[in-house]
C-alpha cells in the first residue's frame, strides 16, 4: 500500500521540481523495484485533485482528468503509470482516488498531526482550541445553495477499509483500475463550520474573503465503482461522527503527538 506523497496544494505550486521527485519519481523506484522483486499487488493512495475544476457533478472515474496543480498532475501521472506497469509487468495495481480525507481513530489514540494546519476541519479545530481568532472562509458567492464550497468529506476508518477492499480484489484476480473513494454527498464550508460549533461548543468566529484561483465550487464523488467492483461503501462518515473522532483525538493533541507517541 503505497501512502508516501507529498501533498499540499500551494507548495506544489511553489515547489513542482519537489513534487514531480517525490510524487512520481520516487513512485515509479518503488514500481521497479517490486517487479525485480516480484512483488504483485500495489495500491497507491491518489486524489480528487486528479479531477481538477469539474464540469460536471458528482465526479465519475469517467469524468475528463484536468489538474491544475503539480500536486493533482504528479498523482495522475503516478496512476497512469501504474496502469502501463500493469499491462507490462507482473504488478497489478490500484489506485484509489480520495476526496476529501477527514476523522480520526474513535478512541482518540490515532489523528492528523500536520503543523501548520491547511485543510478546513483542522483549521477550525485551530480557532476552537483558541490558536487562531477566526477561520478565514473564502468565497461565499459559490453557485451552491449558501454560497459556499461544498465537499466530499470521507472517514479516514472509511479509507483504510477502501484499501483492505482494493487489496483482497487485486488478490482474487481483479486487474486493476482507479476508484473513487467518497459518500456521493456533499457538505458546504459553513454546514462544516457549523457542525464544528456543535462538536467543540465553541462559537468559530469567520471572515469572509475573496475566492481563491482554482477552488472548485463543488467536488463531489460517484463512488459507484468501488461499491459494485470492491462491495465498498462509507460507513463513518456522517459529517457529525467524523468530525467528533478528529476532535477527540486533536482536544487531546492540542500540541500534537508527544515525542515518546511520535516514536512509537
Amino acid at each position: 500500500m503505497h501512502m508516501a506523497a507529498s501533498c499540499s496544494v500551494s507548495e506544489s505550486v511553489e515547489h513542482p521540481q519537489a513534487y514531480y521527485q517525490n510524487n512520481l519519481l520516487e513512485s515509479l523506484a518503488l514500481m521497479d523495484w517490486m517487479v525485480a522483486r516480484g512483488v504483485p499487488f500495489l495500491v497507491h493512495s491518489s486524489t480528487c485533485a486528479v479531477y481538477g475544476i469539474p464540469e460536471r457533478q458528482p465526479v465519475s472515474e469517467e469524468t475528463e482528468t484536468r489538474p491544475i496543480n503539480p500536486y493533482g498532475a504528479t498523482k495522475l501521472a503516478v496512476d497512469r503509470a501504474i496502469q502501463f506497469y500493469s499491462e507490462a509487468t507482473s504488478l497489478s495495481g490500484i489506485a484509489l482516488r480520495y476526496f476529501n480525507a477527514a476523522g480520526a481513530h474513535p478512541d482518540g489514540s490515532l489523528g492528523e498531526d500536520k503543523t501548520p494546519a491547511s485543510n478546513l476541519i483542522p483549521v477550525l479545530f485551530d480557532v476552537a482550541l483558541e490558536g487562531a481568532e477566526r477561520v478565514e472562509v473564502y468565497g461565499d458567492d459559490y453557485p451552491t445553495p449558501d454560497g459556499t464550497g461544498v465537499r466530499d468529506y470521507v472517514h479516514v476508518l472509511d479509507l483504510a477499509a477502501g484499501h483492505l477492499a482494493a487489496l483482497q480484489k487485486l488478490a482474487g484476480g481483479h486487474s486493476g483500475g482507479v476508484f473513487n473513494l467518497g459518500t456521493g454527498h456533499g457538505h458546504s464550508v459553513l454546514e462544516v463550520v457549523e457542525a464544528t460549533r456543535r462538536v467543540t461548543g465553541h462559537p468559530i468566529p469567520l471572515q469572509i474573503k475573496s475566492r481563491r484561483a482554482g477552488d472548485p465550487a463543488m467536488l463531489v464523488a460517484d463512488a459507484q465503482r468501488a461499491e459494485h467492483e470492491l462491495g465498498w461503501t462509507a460507513q463513518h462518515s456522517q459529517l457529525d461522527t467524523l468530525l467528533s473522532d478528529a476532535w477527540k483525538w486533536r482536544a487531546q493533541h492540542p500540541n500534537g503527538y508527544a515525542p515518546e507517541e511520535a516514536n512509537r
